[in-house]
């Protein structure tokens, strides 16, 4: 397993100036970090957030480049819904290259909206580490169900 960072932080190349510069530097070497093993499968793990705190639940992404990131969205949706938020009602979507890690990804990837930092509920359970660990599990309960799969 790799993880690209375990921090909100950058990891772009040193001496590159400019915020843009920077963000573009960060992107293609968290790319390259995912592009690196011959079979990886991917799962880019965020919180949502929203401007009207009544939203709530999990909520996956993929792109059309790789055809397995829609069945790799399709198991960990339903993962979250039958293990921890079985009144989440919430869809897979598409997205496009405006998520550039999941669009330029070769390998199946998905981003993994895992609740709503602005509904104060799902927040504050976000901020434990009990949930934090049923959130953990409920994602490798969907990838060992996907790769059983393949």
């Amino acid at each position: 397993m790799h993880v690209t960072r375990d921090t909100d932080r950058s990891i772009h190349d040193s001496g590159v100036t400019g915020i843009a510069n920077q963000k573009r530097s960060d992107m293609e070497n968290r790319l390259a970090i995912l592009n690196e093993p011959a079979d990886a499968v991917c799962i880019s793990i965020h919180q949502n957030q929203f401007t009207d705190p009544r939203y709530s639940g999990a909520q996956m992404f993929y792109s059309a480049t790789n055809p397995e990131s829609e069945s790799l969205a399709r198991a960990l949706q339903s993962s979250f819904q039958s293990m921890l938020q079985p009144q989440n009602s919430r869809e897979i979507k598409l997205c496009g290259k405006e998520l550039y890690l999941c669009d330029a990804c070769r390998h199946p990837m998905v981003m993994a909206e895992c609740g709503f930092l602005s509904n104060p509920d799902e927040a504050a359970l976000l901020c434990t580490e009990d949930y934090q660990h049923q959130v953990a599990f409920t994602i490798y309960a969907a990838l060992q169900q996907y790769l059983a799969s393949r």
